[in-house]
């Protein structure tokens, strides 16, 4: 019974997914995913690129994210990327490939910053999903703890962290501890996000001087 019922759930998922008109962009005009699109709009909302900018893509795989920031950038500034996945090389863009949360792979995009400050960090992680809500909600806090780590340590005071996060438990806290981080927060879900899902996204901006 229990396989039954999520052959049907993969079944709807498979089919919502080749219809979704994201998906359809995304394969027509040769963007990696369909995450693409909540970027842009966000982008473009929120005016969060300027030319020059260092940006740091964290869960960057496929590279839908690092895809736009890097077209968006031009020639000029630095896309830095990582992802525990694998990601086929995108031109301009440097990418590592490794776990977030061990040592070597942070230490190796500590060391390709060289102690540059960053402008913008962006984290678009997610765990593996179990299915299971309590055990899927912690993995995603701890990510998105790690990432928060990463942006007060690396981000330049005035620099903007937008971080893809979970509503449930932890949720509200998170928010709030990032209020005292940073001038202007705001909750957004693009219209790429499915409106079933739980995710929305968090845009910090303006790193107050002191957070470490």
């Amino acid at each position: 019974m229990f396989a039954m019922a999520r052959s049907r759930s993969s079944q709807r998922w498979l089919k919502e997914h080749f219809d979704d008109p994201f998906v359809k962009k995304a394969q027509s005009e040769g963007m990696r995913s369909r995450a693409a699109y909540k970027l842009e709009e966000l982008i473009e909302r929120d005016r969060l690129l300027k030319p020059g900018m260092v940006v740091v893509d964290l869960g960057a795989a496929p590279g839908g994210w690092s895809q736009v920031v890097r077209r968006d950038l031009g020639d000029r500034g630095r896309v830095l990327a990582l992802d525990i996945l694998d990601m086929p090389s995108i031109a301009g863009v440097e990418f590592i490939h490794g776990d977030f949360r061990e040592d070597g792979p942070l230490s190796q995009l500590e060391a390709l910053l060289g102690g540059a400050a960053v402008d913008l960090v962006l984290s678009d992680m997610a765990p593996n999903m179990t299915g299971v809500d309590t055990v899927d909600q912690a993995r995603a806090m701890y990510l998105s703890e790690l990432a928060r780590d990463f942006a007060d340590k690396h981000l330049k005071v005035g620099g903007a962290f937008l971080i893809k996060l979970f509503q449930g438990e932890g949720f509200d806290a998170y928010v709030k501890e990032l209020r005292t981080r940073y001038d202007k927060l705001v909750i957004r879900k693009p219209a790429a996000s499915r409106r079933r899902s739980n995710e929305v996204y968090a845009l910090a901006t303006g790193k107050r001087r002191g957070t470490k």
